[in-house]
């Protein structure tokens, strides 16, 4: 494993050309008085190094004699006996390739002697305040050196640009692994099929489905899981999860697994007492429609833009033969008179984050999608409770995701197991005990 993380720094190495990279862990966050919240690494550092301790930062350069130089905390047994076991500066390098490896309490002295003479720095500036006073002091320490020859960097760049790139384009080891999140999210819907029943509450399908994630060896969900019931499921990012459902409601759940620091995202609505109704039928229909015409839209060369307007068409023509829209289908697009109803996009890209990394414009235009992109397609419809529309489809709320690899010829649905058809989904609720 160390070799894929070594062959990355590499890559990136070379990319930028003449610098070093200054990448801080994720900070520790504190949830409560002296409680802190889960820790999760930052997804740039753990992608070019697999190190997972807070308190941390990581030093590439490809104008110095080490080129990986890891600043981390040191061994502490009374500490580990409380948080668990440090790699300590030994660890780093002997299990984590580093060239160099000092404690972080060091970072203010040994970080100038990296950034001397060197014209370019990659660091992102603001996005961890108090590690840019760090970096900026760094910074003048090196400044203070001018009258010995030594030179300070004339640029600071964010390294994301080169990074980012990278995580966009996914290599077939990072597909595999996207695939076991795939697997384990479809485990965690299945099973919120089988216990979301008329009376029981969203909070008993969210527990279901975390202990699916964990049972199976994935370290969280991918972000906060949405199980909204009824009138819940038109909320586009419903959190509180506390309703008691209702038969007759919908449940829209959208909950993904992450497993190896790589997310799955994925959408699906059905009705609690096993029967779509014929208005929730029909707005399902409708949705899954689009989503269909969405994922067949994906190859190489199309733009996410394609794949939105695929999903716009179907959705605006279906709305205007339900009587949901008035108008004609060029002034209900041109107008954007469907955003009452569908006011997100279709896609996002996925990865290491849920919304992952990667400019989506190039020159100000859609870029165009390659081998290895990874994107959700997700087309919905929100009808809410105080909609001007006929009241039997008032309070009707559908998503259907899924997450779609880019292949050489078209794509790849990573999550195609997990039911959609409404047959499916209904056989599924009637075998239920």
């Amino acid at each position: 494993m160390n070799d894929l993380y070594a062959k990355r720094r590499e890559h990136l190495l070379k990319t930028m050309g003449p610098g070093v990279v200054i990448i801080p862990s994720t900070p520790i966050a504190i949830r409560n008085n002296d409680v802190e919240h889960e820790y999760r690494q930052d997804s740039d550092f753990f992608y070019l190094t697999g190190f997972d301790e807070p308190e941390s930062v990581l030093v590439l350069s490809n104008q110095h004699e080490h080129k990986m130089v890891l600043f981390v905390r040191p061994r502490d047994v009374t500490r580990e006996i409380w948080d668990g076991p440090r790699a300590g500066v030994e660890g780093a390098v002997r299990d984590f390739g580093a060239n160099a490896a000092f404690t972080v309490g060091e970072l203010a002295d040994k970080l100038p002697d990296y950034l001397g003479n060197v014209q370019r720095a990659f660091y992102r500036v603001g996005r961890d305040r108090s590690f840019d006073d760090r970096f900026f002091h760094a910074l003048d320490r090196v400044r203070s050196r001018a009258r010995t020859g030594i030179s300070t960097p004339s640029e600071i760049v964010d390294p994301g640009v080169y990074i980012s790139e990278m995580r966009l384009r996914k290599s077939s080891e990072e597909l595999k692994t996207m695939a076991r999140a795939s697997e384990i999210t479809r485990e965690a819907h299945l099973r919120a099929m089988h216990v979301a029943k008329p009376g029981a509450y969203e909070y008993e399908v969210e527990a279901e489905i975390i202990r699916i994630f964990r049972f199976h060896g994935s370290e969280r969900p991918a972000y906060g899981s949405i199980v909204g019931s009824g009138p819940n499921a038109t909320i586009l990012h419903y959190r509180k999860n506390d309703r008691k459902m209702q038969d007759g409601d919908l449940l829209l759940i959208d909950a993904g697994a992450e497993y190896g620091y790589y997310a799955s995202d994925v959408t699906r609505t059905f009705p609690v007492n096993g029967k779509f109704t014929k208005e929730q039928r029909a707005i399902y229909e409708l949705v899954l429609a689009a989503q269909e015409a969405s994922i067949n839209a994906v190859r190489p060369g199309i733009t996410i833009d394609d794949v939105h307007q695929a999903s716009v068409n179907v959705l605006t023509q279906g709305l205007l033969d339900l009587g949901l829209l008035k108008g004609t289908f060029n002034e209900a697009v041109e107008k954007g008179t469907y955003k009452s109803f569908y006011m997100h996009r279709t896609s996002h890209w996925l990865g290491m984050d849920v919304h992952d990394v990667g400019p989506y414009f190039e020159g100000g235009k859609a870029r165009p999608l390659q081998p290895g992109f990874v994107l959700t397609v997700e087309p919905g419809l929100y009808i809410g409770k105080d909609a001007d529309v006929d009241p039997k489809w008032r309070g009707i709320g559908v998503r259907i995701e899924d997450d779609i690899a880019v292949t050489d010829t078209g794509f790849a649905n990573l999550t195609s197991e997990i039911p959609r058809s409404v047959a499916e989904i209904e056989q599924i609720l009637a075998e239920r005990n």
